[in-house]
Order: C-alpha cells, then sequence, then structure tokens
C-alpha cells in the first residue's frame, strides 16, 4: 500500500473527452489573462489553456487549424479557419505566427559542415544568426523549385524565399549542401 495516502486512498484519474465534431459557430475564442489563451465551446465546455497549431504546416498552412488543451490533447480542428468571425481569425493569426516564427535568410556568411551536420552563419530578417542542422537532408524540405525551409537542431525555422534572389556566393554556399 501506498504510505503517501491516508487508508489507502488514492487519487482517480479524471478522463476528459473531447468533442469530436465542433460547429464553428459555437466556438469562442479569449485571452484571459492576456497571456493564456481560452477557447469555450457553446453548449460543451471551456478550456483555461488552449495551443493552436497547424496539421499541415507546410502544405496547407492556412487551413486544418487544431486547438489543443494543456496536455497537447486534440480538441477539435477547423478545416478553414476563415470559417471564424475575424475577431477570431485575429487571435489564430497571432498565435500561429508566435508558434510558426520563420526568419528570411536575405544572406549567407558561411557554412561548413563536418560528418553530415551543418553550421551556418547567415544574415535574416531579424538580424544575424548562427544555428547547426543536423542532417539536412531530413531538415531541409524543398516548398516549391526555389523556395526552401530549413529546420534547426532547436526546431527554429529559417526560410531562403527565393534561392535566385540571393546574391551569386550566398547561392553557391546553399546550393553546395543542398
Amino acid at each position: 500500500m501506498d504510505s503517501s495516502y491516508k487508508d489507502g486512498w488514492k487519487p482517480t484519474p479524471i478522463d476528459v473527452t473531447h468533442p469530436q465534431d465542433v460547429d464553428t459557430a459555437s466556438i469562442r475564442l479569449f485571452h484571459e489573462p492576456a497571456w493564456h489563451l481560452r477557447m469555450t465551446i457553446e453548449g460543451d465546455c471551456s478550456y483555461l489553456r488552449v495551443k493552436i497549431v497547424r496539421a499541415a504546416p507546410l502544405s496547407e498552412p492556412d487551413r486544418y487549424i487544431c486547438f489543443l488543451d494543456a496536455n497537447d490533447e486534440l480538441i477539435c480542428m477547423v478545416d478553414d479557419f476563415h470559417e471564424l468571425p475575424a475577431a477570431y481569425q485575429d487571435i489564430i493569426r497571432e498565435e500561429l505566427a508566435r508558434r510558426y516564427l520563420t526568419s528570411r535568410i536575405e544572406r549567407v556568411h558561411s557554412i561548413r559542415s563536418e560528418y553530415g551536420v551543418s553550421y551556418w552563419d547567415v544574415a535574416t530578417d531579424r538580424g544575424r544568426r548562427e544555428f547547426v542542422v543536423k542532417n539536412v537532408g531530413e531538415d531541409a524540405r524543398w516548398l516549391d523549385e526555389k523556395r526552401v525551409l530549413i529546420l534547426d537542431v532547436d526546431g527554429n525555422r529559417f526560410e531562403v524565399a527565393d534561392l535566385g534572389a540571393l546574391d551569386k556566393r550566398s547561392r553557391g554556399l546553399v546550393e553546395m549542401v543542398l
């Protein structure tokens, strides 16, 4: 018997069942306090902490938006967040922008590779950055023939919006590792 509970009492876990199908008209989003996103599904329940993520961040960034609870369990998914009122669309855009912050690479100062790991020194729209990519074959994704998204070892996202728009030296360095 566990001695941390008197008289052999043990807490009973609460099973949480989230709604499977949610009418977008019943969704209410708000911040309370200002740094916590909350969600109410009218006629069902409220969630004190909600995370918003993309189900298909690369192929369908504006579709299939998932709402997760504090335990990262799926509450519901909205096929197209444009179906929601404009005020909620703004909240969703802000949350997604915060979660999927992407720096655009404007110039490459250097890239060196050692044992499959590449070390990047770049100028971005957010200033100069140095980052490490463990496996370029897996962590660089071509979004089209001139646009590539690179994920570093910390999960940060860097994008070359147009490989052809980079200066010749930068383009050559990127092409050498990709």
